[in-house]
This record gives C-alpha cells, sequence and structure tokens, in this order.
C-alpha cells in the first residue's frame, strides 16, 4: 500500500528553506519577497518551483535558481527539486509581503 504523502507538511518545510534564501542585493528572503510563484509536491516528492527574479539580469540569474534547487533537494523527503524562472507576471514591490515592505521601508 502507497503511503499518503503529505504535501503540506512538505510544502511548509519547503517554505522554510525557501525563506532563508536571500536576494543578495536587498536584505530581505525570497520567498518574502515575493519571488516564488508557486510550488508544486508531486506525488514521487518530485518538487518543482515555478520563480521569478527582481529583473532579468539580476546578478545571481544563473546562481540564485540552482541554490533554490539545492536547498530543496537536501530536504530529506525531497527526491527531485526542478526550479523554472518565470518573467509572466513580471515581479513587481506589490508581490512582496507585508514584513518585506516594512524592513524596505515602503510602508
Amino acid at each position: 500500500m502507497e503511503q499518503e504523502i503529505d504535501t503540506e507538511a512538505l510544502g511548509e518545510k519547503i517554505v522554510k528553506v525557501l525563506k532563508t534564501i536571500y536576494d543578495p542585493e536587498i536584505p530581505v528572503d525570497i520567498y518574502e519577497l515575493g519571488l516564488i510563484y508557486d510550488v508544486m509536491v508531486s506525488t514521487d516528492y518530485e518538487v518543482k518551483i515555478l520563480m521569478t527574479l527582481t529583473t532579468p539580469n539580476c546578478p545571481v540569474a544563473e546562481s540564485l535558481p540552482q541554490e533554490v534547487e539545492e536547498r530543496v533537494k537536501s530536504l530529506d523527503m525531497v527526491k527531485d527539486a526542478e526550479v523554472e524562472i518565470t518573467f509572466d507576471p513580471p515581479w513587481t514591490q506589490d508581490l512582496m509581503s507585508e514584513e518585506a515592505k516594512l524592513e524596505l521601508g515602503l510602508l
């Protein structure tokens, strides 16, 4: 019998990991910045993350998705992780959490 996977619990763990990754130019984590558009977990424990960057020519355009992938893969329950970058919709400050806006003095 196949074990029911708790995607919600795994999702929360993934979010915790995402909150440890920071945009190098802004002292706020990528989750609070609103760079993560979607986190999908399959029944095979494979994770797909849809994310954006603050700008298409972001200096970490290469390394940030790689870091996200590696950090998520480091979770015990995750078999594989894939990051897809999108600029649709483009990132705006409106996507930031209240916490992030407060941190950056935008409120």
